[in-house]
């Protein structure tokens, strides 16, 4: 029931609600998924499948996911990536700074 190309929804995690896509079946548990979802190896179990099916092949990049969901119509929203800020190295912080001053000017 569950083959490269067909359509399921996620039904447990994060990721639940969303509409996504097999693209390749790892074992008779687990298959790779991708669209809405984050790429990721997920449980049989965690997914319900639905009657659409994308014609893409095994292993498909996520261009070709992306491309067979706009064809059905579905909306597939590009996730930004979180940019993180940075840090500095080697410093104390801004806490442990205070402390030290107090101390130096109270002797």
């Amino acid at each position: 029931m569950i083959d490269v190309g067909r359509i399921c929804v996620k039904i447990a995690g994060r990721d639940a609600g969303l509409k996504c896509v097999v693209v390749d079946k790892i074992d008779k548990n687990f298959v790779m998924i991708d669209g809405q979802t984050r790429r990721k190896r997920c449980s049989i179990l965690h997914l319900e499948p639905l009657d659409l099916v994308l014609d893409i092949k095994k292993n498909a990049g996520h261009e070709e996911v992306k491309k067979g969901f706009n064809e059905l119509g579905l909306k597939l929203e590009e996730k930004k990536s979180r940019v993180r800020k940075e840090r500095q190295k080697g410093s104390r912080s801004v806490k442990k700074e205070k402390k030290i001053e107090k101390e130096i000017k109270k002797k």
